[in-house]
């Protein structure tokens, strides 16, 4: 089939053109460019609310997920002149990230082979203060079944889940797309990532001290053991994570998808669940109920976290 042709689609307010829409970006799949931007212009509702406002990271793969893969921090002279960026100082200079606002840019970074989205927790107008805190879970290598390596993920979100109610945090789910689980927490942006990391930080050395046996904060693998790693590295300035609805490239599409808590207990809920053809139903139905938009401010919970020490 040619891959030299161009396809408009409409996006929003704007028509984006999609040159080589039949280039097929996961092979054991069928899925190509057009597909690709088709499901982010779907999505669009459900993703857009979480990246607005905050500079991106992108993951291009421009031969496919077989082929050789990038992380794009600096936005190409060639974007659209519509395409929001955000000036972001660095060691030594700055960098000018890209920041999806509307459907259209989404879908533009889908023509440019952008497979997967990650976020800063801050956003362009206070780059300094974050909005989100992140705790990555991960599976310990045990060498065993798909499900045997989520049961401790489950189980360790689970657990975080329970600490967090305690300290009168909301926190919300979501699957990575790859291997583990996010747990997130709203926060409403008057702290500092010094505070927020350090707080991630305590939060995580309580749990572990509660389940010394089952999860653990040393950062060196050697040290660890079968034990899950609560990894809260990701709340710096400049660390990004996974945007929820992106997809990964992986086989099979898997899409980073919110979920419910109540769905932590379904046995057939793993990393791999929701993919690009399945994940609209998942996104329909709100599985964050808000969760993720009612932010809290961090000094009442250190306090409580304090008196649980």
């Amino acid at each position: 089939m040619s891959t030299s042709t161009a396809r408009a689609v409409r996006a929003g307010r704007r028509t984006v053109d999609i040159h080589r829409p039949d280039k097929v970006l996961f092979p054991g799949d069928g899925i190509t460019k057009a597909d690709l931007a088709d499901y982010y212009r779907s999505v669009a509702p459900f993703m857009l609310p979480h990246l607005r406002g905050r500079p991106l990271m992108l993951e291009r793969l421009p031969d496919g997920i077989d082929g050789p893969r990038f992380m794009q921090k600096d936005t190409p002279a060639g974007y659209p002149d519509w395409v929001h960026r955000a000036e972001v100082p660095k060691e030594g200079g700055t960098v000018t990230h890209t920041v999806c606002d509307d459907t259209a840019t989404l879908v533009h970074l889908a023509v440019q082979a952008c497979v997967t989205l990650h976020r800063w927790q801050s956003r362009t107008r206070r780059l300094e203060a974050p909005d989100r805190m992140v705790f990555d879970l991960d599976p310990p290598p045990s060498g065993g079944t798909a499900e045997d390596d989520f049961a401790p993920v489950r189980r360790a979100a689970r657990l975080l889940g329970e600490l967090l109610d305690a300290l009168r945090l909301p926190s919300a789910l979501m699957t990575t797309g790859s291997k583990g689980l996010h747990v997130i927490v709203p926060l409403d942006g008057h702290s500092d990532f010094d505070e927020v990391r350090a707080f991630a930080q305590d939060v995580a050395a309580t749990l572990a001290a509660a389940h010394p046996d089952h999860l653990t904060t040393a950062p060196r693998k050697q040290s660890r053991g079968d034990r899950l790693y609560l990894d809260v590295q990701r709340n710096g300035y400049a660390q990004t994570a996974v945007a929820p609805y992106s997809v990964r490239a992986r086989p099979g599409a898997p899409v980073a998808t919110p979920l419910r808590w109540d769905q932590l207990d379904d046995p057939a809920t793993h990393a791999r669940r929701w993919t690009v053809a399945t994940v609209l139903e998942q996104a329909r139905s709100d599985p964050w109920n808000g969760a993720a938009t009612r932010p809290r401010a961090l000094g009442p919970a250190r306090r409580r976290l304090d008196a649980l020490r």
